[in-house]
C-alpha cells in the first residue's frame, strides 16, 4: 500500500509541476511523464483512457558505476480507484530531493573514475612514438607560421556568392508558367474575344510570331544553361579521354575522302550541305549567321571566296574555330581573333590558287564549335559569275561552274541555293544551274536574302511571294526561306543582325498579310531545317556508302595478293621510312671504310689533280737550269708559291670529291636480292641535296697549309727503300706524261705507215704539214741534244725556210706548237734515262753528291712531292673520319626530315603501281573504319 501511495504522490507532484511550471509554455503530453506516473489513473486528465500498462519482463537496467545488472523492479498489484491518504507531501518531496542529490553526486564520482581508468588503459596501449619524431619535417610543426589560414578563409567565396552562380530557377519556372498560360485555355472573356477575332489572319500570324518569340527566349535561356553544363564538363578535359562528337567523326570521314579523291567523283556520295549562289548574293553572310560568327573575309563587290571552304559546325562550351591541319584555336568572341581568322582564310585561299588562275578546287577545312550551333557540314563555294572582268583568268567562269557541278552532282548533297532578293530574279544564273543538277528539287533548299531591301524596292509584294514559292523559276525545292543578313555594314555583329532580322519580320507586311509563314523566316529557322535535312540524308545514305567502300577494299586487296604476294602493303609514308633507314645505314657504313683505303684513294686522286702543275710548272722550269744550286732554288720558290696559293685548296677539293664518290658508291651499289629499285630516285635526290648542303670546314685549309709546307721543306731521305720508292714514283709520273705526249704527237701528225697500211687510214693536209715540221725539228734536236726548251727566232726562220724549200708552207705558231710536243718528248725520254742512272745514286746522295758527276736532285724533288702527298692524305683522312663524315650524316638526316614533311616531294620520288595501290588500300581502309565507327555511334544516338 505504501508503494501505491508513493506513486499517487508522485503523480500529483508531476501534475503540479506541469501546471505551475513557468519555463514551459503549453501542456506536456502524457506520454512524456514518468513510467510509473503514466501507469496511475489521473482523474484530472479529461481524455485519458484507463489502461493497464504492459510490463516488460525482460527489462533490465544498467549503471555506469558497475557492469553488473541491477535487480529487476517488482511492481505490486494496483487497485484502481480513489483512496484517502494523509497529505504529507512536502516532507516526502524533501526526502526525494535529498536522495536525488546523493544519486547525482555518486553517479558523477563513479563516472569520472571509470572514464579516467579507461583513458589510462588506452594510453598504456598506445606505443611511444617520441623517438620517431625526427621523421616529420620541422616545417610541419611550424606550418602555421608560414601560411595564413585566416587570410585564405577570407579569400574563399562565401556561400552567398556560390548561390549567385547557380541558374535562376525562379525565372525558368516563371517562363514555363507563362508559356503554359499561353497554350492553355483562358477565361471565358478571353475565349469569347478569340472567337470574335478568329477570322483575322493577321492576328493569327501575330500570335504565332509572339509565341515564337517566347519560344526563342526560352531556347536562349536553355542555351545559357547548356553552356554552363558544357563548361562544367569541360573542366576535366585533360583528365579523361573525350568521346568524339558525331559530327566530328563524320567530318573526319569527309577529310579523308577529300585526300583520297580530290575530284569528288561518283565514289564519294556522302552528304554535305553545298552553299551555291551568284556572286555577292549573300551566301557567305548566310553561312556566317548559321555559324554565329563573322569568320569569312569580306570585300565590296570583289570575289573573296576563291576556293571551297568546308565548315564543320558542332556544339561545344566555347565559341572557337580551328583548321584541320593546325592546333591553334581562334576565340570567336574576340575581335582580334576573328580578324586573324579571316586573314588566315584569305592567305590559304591565295596559296591554293595557282599562278595564272583566279579560283582553286582545293578545299580548306575549318571546324567551328560553340553553344547552340546546329551540327552539320557546309561547303561554301565561289560565287557564280556571268562575266569575266579584268584581272580574272579567262577560264574563271568555266572553272567555277565545274567546281559547283562537281559538288552538286553528288546525289546525296543538299544544295543550299542562295538568291539575292534585292535584284531582279531574271538576272539569276545559279537557279538554272541548280535546276540542272536537281530537276525535281528533292535535295534543294531555296533561300531568298536581303528581303528587307526587296520589300522596299519591289512595287508589288506579291512578287516576293512568287519568288519564295518558286513560281518565277523553273527550279523546284524542298523548302523556301526568306532571311535578312544585316543592313549592309560589314562591322555589324551577329547579335545586332539577328535582332534587326527579328524586328524586321515582326513588322513586315509579308507576315501580316500571310505571304510568308512564320517557319519560313529568320536564319535560325533556316539552320534548323537544313540541319534536320542533313541528318536525314546522312542516316539514309551512310550505310550504302559503307558497303560501297567494303567492295572497293575487297577489290584492291585481291589485286595486291595477285600482283605482290610476297610483299607487305607499305604505303608511301611507310616506304619512305624504310628507305630512310637504308640511307642512314649506308651513311654509317662510310665510317667503316679502312684508313688505308681512304689514304690510297686520297693520295692517288690528289696526284692526278696536281701532277700536271708539278711537272709543267715546277719540274720542267727547274730542269732547264745549269747547276744543282739553281735547280734547288727554283724548286723551293715554286713549291712555296704553290703551297701558299693553290695546294691546300686543291687538296680540300680532292677530299670532298672523294667523299662524294664513296658516298655515291654506297648509295648506288646493288644490295643483291634485297635491293628495291623503287628507292633509287629517292636515294639519288637525297644524295644530291646532301652534297649540295655540305660544306667543308673553313679552317681545314689553314691547318693543311702549314702541314704541307713543313712536309715540302724536308729533303732528308732516310734509307735506300725511300730512295727506290721515289725513283719508282718519278718513273711512273714521267712515263705517264710521255705516253700522253706520244698520243698528242700522233693526233698531230696522223697515223704512221703501219696504221696506214693495216687500217687504211690517211693523213690530212694539216697532219702532213705537222709531220714535215716534226721531222725538221727532230733533226735539230739530234744535232744539239742539250737544246733549251724554247726556240730562238732565227731557229724558227731556219726551220720555216727549210720547209718552204720542200714546198711546205708553215706558220711560225705551228712551228712553236709542234716544237713544244717534240721537245717535251725528248725531255721526258732524257729524264727517264737519268732516272735509271740514279738508281745507284743513294750513296752519292748521302755524301751530298761531292766528287760525283751524277746529280739526282730531281729524285729528291719527287721524294718531297711523294711525302707531301702521303702526309696530306693522312691529314685529310683524319678530317674525313673525325668530322666530315659526321657532318654529312647530319646533312642527310636534315634532308630526310625535310623530305618527310614535303608530301609533294614524296609523291614525286616514290612512284609506281605498287605505291599507288598501297596508298589506295590504306585510304579505303581508313575510310571504311571511320564510316563503321560513325555508323555505330549513329545507331547508339538513336
Amino acid at each position: 500500500m505504501w508503494r501505491l501511495r508513493r506513486a499517487a504522490v508522485a503523480c500529483e507532484v508531476c501534475q503540479s509541476l506541469v501546471k505551475h511550471s513557468s519555463g514551459i509554455k503549453g501542456s506536456l503530453p502524457l506520454q512524456k511523464l514518468h513510467l510509473v506516473s503514466r501507469s496511475i489513473y489521473h482523474s484530472h486528465h479529461p481524455t485519458l483512457k484507463l489502461q493497464r500498462p504492459q510490463l516488460r519482463t525482460s527489462f533490465q537496467q544498467f549503471s555506469s558505476l558497475t557492469n553488473l545488472p541491477l535487480r529487476k523492479l517488482k511492481f505490486s498489484p494496483i487497485k484502481y480507484g480513489y483512496q484517502p491518504r494523509r497529505n504529507f507531501w512536502p516532507a516526502r518531496l524533501a526526502t526525494r530531493l535529498l536522495k536525488l542529490r546523493y544519486l547525482i553526486l555518486g553517479s558523477a564520482v563513479g563516472g569520472g573514475y571509470t572514464a579516467k581508468k579507461t583513458f589510462d588503459q588506452w594510453k598504456d596501449m598506445i606505443p611511444d612514438l617520441s623517438e620517431y619524431k625526427w621523421i616529420v619535417p620541422d616545417i610541419v610543426w611550424e606550418i602555421d607560421e608560414y601560411i595564413d589560414f585566416e587570410k585564405i578563409r577570407k579569400a574563399l567565396p562565401s556561400s552567398e556568392d556560390l548561390v549567385k552562380l547557380a541558374p535562376d530557377f525562379d525565372k525558368i519556372v516563371e517562363s514555363l508558367s507563362l508559356l503554359k498560360d499561353f497554350f492553355t485555355s483562358g477565361s471565358p472573356e478571353e475565349t469569347a474575344f478569340r472567337a470574335t477575332d478568329r477570322g483575322s489572319e493577321s492576328d493569327k500570324h501575330f500570335r504565332k510570331l509572339k509565341y515564337q518569340r517566347i519560344l526563342e527566349r526560352l531556347e536562349k535561356e536553355n542555351k545559357e544553361l547548356r553552356k554552363l553544363v558544357l563548361q562544367k564538363d569541360d573542366k576535366g578535359i585533360h583528365h579523361r579521354k573525350l568521346k568524339k562528337s558525331l559530327i566530328d567523326m563524320y567530318s573526319e570521314v569527309l577529310d579523308v575522302l577529300s585526300d583520297y579523291d580530290a575530284s569528288y567523283n561518283t565514289q564519294d556520295h556522302l552528304p554535305r550541305v553545298v552553299v551555291v549562289g551568284d556572286q555577292s548574293a549573300g551566301k557567305t553572310s548566310v553561312l556566317e549567321m548559321i555559324a554565329q560568327a563573322r569568320i569569312f573575309p569580306r570585300g565590296s563587290g570583289e570575289m573573296m571566296t576563291r576556293s571551297p571552304v568546308k565548315v564543320t559546325l558542332s556544339e561545344g562550351p566555347h565559341h572557337v574555330a580551328l583548321f584541320k591541319d593546325s592546333s591553334r584555336e581562334f576565340d570567336l568572341t574576340k575581335e582580334e581573333d576573328l580578324a586573324a581568322l579571316r586573314h588566315e582564310i584569305e592567305l590559304r585561299m591565295r596559296k591554293n590558287v595557282k599562278e595564272g588562275c583566279t579560283v582553286s578546287p582545293e578545299t580548306i577545312s575549318l571546324n567551328v564549335k560553340g553553344p547552340g550551333l546546329q551540327r552539320m557540314v557546309l561547303v561554301d563555294l565561289p560565287g557564280v559569275i556571268n562575266t569575266v572582268t579584268s584581272g580574272m583568268a579567262p577560264d574563271t567562269k568555266e572553272t567555277i561552274f565545274s567546281i559547283s557541278k562537281a559538288y552538286m552532282q553528288n546525289p546525296n548533297a543538299i544544295i543550299l541555293c542562295i538568291q539575292d532578293g534585292s535584284v531582279d530574279a531574271e538576272r539569276s544564273i545559279v537557279t538554272d544551274l541548280v535546276s540542272q543538277m536537281d530537276p525535281h528539287g528533292r535535295r534543294t533548299i531555296f533561300v531568298l536574302t536581303k528581303v528587307d531591301l526587296a520589300e522596299k524596292n519591289v512595287a508589288s509584294p506579291s512578287r516576293i511571294q512568287q519568288i519564295i514559292e518558286g513560281k518565277l523559276f523553273p527550279m523546284k525545292a524542298l523548302g523556301y526561306f526568306a532571311v535578312v543578313t544585316g543592313k549592309g555594314n560589314s562591322s555589324e555583329s551577329i547579335e545586332a543582325i539577328r535582332e534587326y532580322e527579328e524586328e524586321f519580320f515582326q513588322n513586315s507586311k509579308l507576315l501580316k498579310t500571310s505571304m510568308l509563314k512564320a517557319h519560313q523566316v529568320t536564319t535560325r529557322n533556316l539552320s534548323l531545317a537544313v540541319s534536320d535535312c542533313f541528318w536525314k540524308m546522312v542516316r539514309e545514305s551512310v550505310e550504302q556508302q559503307a558497303d560501297s567502300f567494303k567492295a572497293t577494299r575487297f577489290n584492291l586487296e585481291t589485286e595486291w595478293k595477285n600482283n605482290y604476294p610476297r610483299l607487305r602493303e607499305l604505303d608511301r609514308n611507310e616506304l619512305f621510312e624504310k628507305a630512310k633507314n637504308e640511307i642512314l645505314d649506308e651513311v654509317i657504313s662510310l665510317s667503316q671504310v679502312t684508313p688505308k683505303h681512304w689514304e690510297e684513294i686520297l693520295q692517288q686522286s690528289l696526284w692526278e689533280r696536281v701532277s700536271t702543275h708539278v711537272i709543267e710548272n715546277i719540274y720542267l722550269p727547274a730542269a732547264q737550269t745549269m747547276n744543282s744550286g739553281t735547280f734547288n732554288t727554283t724548286v723551293d720558290i715554286k713549291l712555296k708559291q704553290w703551297t701558299d696559293k693553290q695546294l691546300p685548296n686543291k687538296a680540300v677539293e680532292v677530299a670532298w670529291e672523294t667523299l662524294q664518290e664513296e658516298f655515291s658508291r654506297f648509295m648506288t651499289e646493288p644490295k643483291g636480292k634485297e635491293h628495291d629499285d623503287i628507292f633509287d630516285k629517292l636515294k639519288e635526290a637525297v644524295k644530291e641535296e646532301s652534297i649540295k648542303r655540305h660544306k667543308w670546314n673553313d679552317f681545314a685549309e689553314d691547318s693543311l697549309r702549314v702541314i704541307q709546307h713543313n712536309a715540302l721543306e724536308d729533303r732528308s731521305i732516310s734509307d735506300k727503300q725511300q730512295w727506290d720508292a721515289a725513283i719508282y714514283f718519278m718513273e711512273e709520273a714521267l712515263q705517264a706524261r710521255l705516253k700522253d705526249t706520244e698520243n698528242a704527237i700522233e693526233n698531230m701528225v696522223g697515223p704512221d705507215w703501219k696504221k696506214r697500211w693495216l687500217y687504211w687510214k690517211n693523213r690530212t693536209q694539216e697532219q702532213c704539214v705537222h709531220n714535215e715540221t716534226k721531222n725538221e725539228l727532230e733533226k735539230m734536236l739530234k744535232c744539239n741534244e742539250e737544246h733549251p726548251a724554247y726556240l730562238a727566232s732565227d731557229e724558227i726562220t731556219t726551220v720555216r725556210k727549210n720547209l718552204e724549200s720542200r714546198g711546205v708552207e708553215v706558220d711560225p705558231s705551228l712551228i712553236k706548237d709542234t716544237w713544244h710536243q717534240v721537245y717535251r718528248r725528248h725531255f721526258l725520254k732524257t729524264a727517264l734515262n737519268h732516272c735509271n742512272l740514279c738508281r745507284r745514286g743513294f750513296y752519292y746522295y748521302q755524301r751530298h753528291f761531292v766528287d760525283s758527276e751524277l746529280e739526282c736532285n730531281d729524285v729528291v724533288l719527287f721524294w718531297r712531292i711523294q711525302r707531301m702527298l702521303a702526309i696530306t692524305a693522312n691529314t685529310l683522312r683524319q678530317q674525313l673520319t673525325n668530322t666530315e663524315v659526321r657532318r654529312l650524316e647530319k646533312n642527310v638526316k636534315e634532308v630526310l626530315e625535310d623530305f618527310a614533311e614535303d608530301g609533294e616531294k614524296k609523291i614525286k620520288l616514290l612512284t609506281g603501281k605498287r605505291v599507288q595501290l598501297a596508298e589506295d588500300l590504306k585510304k579505303v581502309r581508313e575510310i571504311q573504319e571511320k564510316l563503321d565507327a560513325f555508323i555505330e555511334a549513329l545507331h547508339q544516338e538513336k
